[in-house]
Formats: structure tokens, C-alpha cells, sequence
């Protein structure tokens, strides 16, 4: 069961890998060091923990005064976690995953040294723009980390080892660790503004995760129900220039067969073909969704989203 991507050393996609997985990191560290870890938000993960630990070890430990450093303890952290997984879930995380939470542990307690961590932005009274602007930085960092093919580890690592016991979704595992963390943060700093906003970091992460590995896509999906489906194909074809499938079906009403039309259209497109339609059969029906992500002949290609 082994989920380790490997590369050429030294081709292109090496280069482009490790320089995503850098990257990544460092994007992902700043969005902590400036915007997240100054306010005690607690957004989950291995990194909520730490923000936890280092709070309360403020002034406890003679060698940081200031409390153990939010990337060390998150290093520390993730290390038996990541040996944990390899032992109860097998060879899912290769070097990369090391080598990515090392970098974000290394940068974020590089950029506090350097920067500091009491209000380096002057954001203290804004904590909802350092919690949006935090979180877009935290996923951008993520999601370049995933598309190199590599794993965050940490609380992920935590929901797969509990989703082989319990055979429950991952992802509502993964809301119920970080919840935990969240509330965590509840308890230390008895403040009940901290969970919600942590709660919101975790939410927006998520969004710009989702646009960093799968793109942001414009095109919509038609579904058209009508009596003239041949002068709607012969617009889809000849004009518009796409393809679509005739998908046969049946009236519920009256059992006549139907041919129904399926295609993916640009969102200028879709405003021809509607206008094309109502013209044309003005009782049809459709059914518009946008297309989260497509890939085929006159879009992106499978092969070029498996190579990214």
C-alpha cells in the first residue's frame, strides 16, 4: 500500500517537486509567524498544540523564557507521529512528508526569531483579517505541499490511524481531532472568541486548499431536457465548438423517450447556449452546476493533472 511518489532525481518534475514542497513551507510559516501564532488562534493540528504548549511553558523553561518554540515542539510532535503512521498504516509517508514539516518547523522558528511574536503587523485589534489572511497563507502553504504529492502529517496522521480502527471517514476525523485541538485552546486561554475564530482558520484553509490542488475552474455543467435536442447538439457542436453525450431517457409523465443532453461550457458559453435555447425551445429544461474541476478532451488533460 505505498502512496510514495517517487521521481527522477534531478529531471524537471524533482525539481519542480522539492521546490513546491519549499515553498510551501515557507508560505505556510510566515502565514503562522505573522498572523496566527501572535494571537493565540489555535487552528488545529500538530501547530494548534504547539501555539497550546507554548503558552503555557511561558516563563516555566530557563532556556526559552518566551516558552518551547512553536516549530520545535511541532517537529517534536511529528516525528513520532509520522513513525506511529509508517508502523499501523504502512509505507504512506515518504521523505517528502519529513522533509516538509521539518522546513515548516525550521522557517517558523526562523521568522519568529527574526520578526518577533508580540504583534509583529500591528494586527491586534483586527484578529478577523489575521484570521482570513492567516488562513489563505496556511493553505496556500498546504496546498502547494499536497500537489508535490506529499502529506502534512501531523493530525492527518492521527485521523488515518483512527479511520483503520473505526472505518469512519477520514475527513470527519480530521474535524473531530482538530476540534479537539480547538477546544484545547478553549481550556488554556478561557477565552471563547479563540475557538470560533479558530474554527474559521481551519474553514478558509480548507477553501484555498481545494483551489491550490484542484485549480479554480469557471466552466459549468449542463444537464438540458428538450424537444429539439438536434438543433441544441448542432449549436454545441458547429458554434459553441464542444462536444457533449445524448443520454436517453423517459418522461415521467407521459413515457415518451427523451434524449437529454449533457456538455461542460465556459461560463461565456453557457450565456450563448441559453440564449441559443430560449429561442429556440423556450420550454426546456436545464440544469446548470458549476464544474468543480474538468479534465478531457478540450480541457485540462488527465495526464497533465496526474504530472502537475
Amino acid at each position: 500500500m505505498a502512496f510514495i511518489h517517487k521521481e527522477k532525481p534531478f529531471s524537471k518534475n524533482w525539481f519542480i517537486s522539492w521546490s513546491l514542497i519549499t515553498l510551501g513551507a515557507f508560505i505556510m510559516a510566515a502565514g503562522f509567524v505573522l498572523f496566527i501564532n501572535p494571537y493565540n488562534i489555535v487552528p488545529g493540528g500538530v501547530y494548534g498544540i504547539s501555539i497550546v504548549v507554548h503558552h503555557l511553558t511561558k516563563g516555566v523553561i530557563e532556556l526559552w523564557p518566551e516558552g518551547i518554540p512553536i516549530g520545535l515542539f511541532g517537529l517534536v510532535l511529528n516525528i513520532p507521529l509520522t513513525i506511529l503512521g509508517i508502523k499501523i498504516l504502512g509505507p504512506r509517508f515518504g521523505v517528502k512528508t519529513v522533509i516538509g514539516f521539518v522546513l515548516t518547523s525550521v522557517f517558523m522558528d526562523l521568522l519568529t526569531m527574526f520578526i518577533g511574536e508580540n504583534d509583529p503587523l500591528g494586527l491586534a485589534d483586527e484578529l478577523l483579517l489575521s484570521c482570513i489572511f492567516g488562513a489563505v497563507m496556511i493553505g496556500l502553504g498546504l496546498g502547494l505541499i499536497f500537489k508535490s504529492k506529499a502529506t502534512s502529517g501531523g493530525s492527518d496522521i492521527i485521523a488515518m490511524i483512527f479511520a483503520k480502527y473505526t472505518k469512519m471517514p477520514i475527513g470527519q476525523l480530521l474535524i473531530y481531532v482538530d476540534s479537539v485541538i480547538v477546544l484545547l485552546g478553549l481550556v488554556v486561554f478561557k477565552d471563547w472568541k479563540i475557538p470560533l475564530y479558530s474554527w474559521l482558520v481551519i474553514y478558509i484553509t480548507g477553501k484555498v486548499i481545494d483551489m491550490v490542488v484542484e485549480g479554480v475552474s469557471y466552466e459549468k455543467m449542463l444537464l438540458i431536457v428538450s424537444d429539439k435536442p438536434d438543433e441544441i447538439r448542432d449549436k454545441i457542436i458547429n458554434d459553441i465548438n464542444r462536444g457533449g453525450t445524448f443520454i436517453m431517457g423517459e418522461g415521467m409523465f407521459n413515457n415518451q423517450p427523451k434524449k437529454l443532453i449533457y456538455t461542460v461550457v465556459s461560463r461565456r458559453e453557457m450565456s450563448l447556449l441559453e440564449d441559443f435555447i430560449q429561442k429556440t425551445d423556450p420550454n426546456a429544461f436545464l440544469t446548470v452546476v458549476d464544474a468543480k474541476e474538468i479534465l478531457g478532451n478540450g480541457f485540462k488533460s488527465l495526464n497533465d493533472k496526474i504530472t502537475d
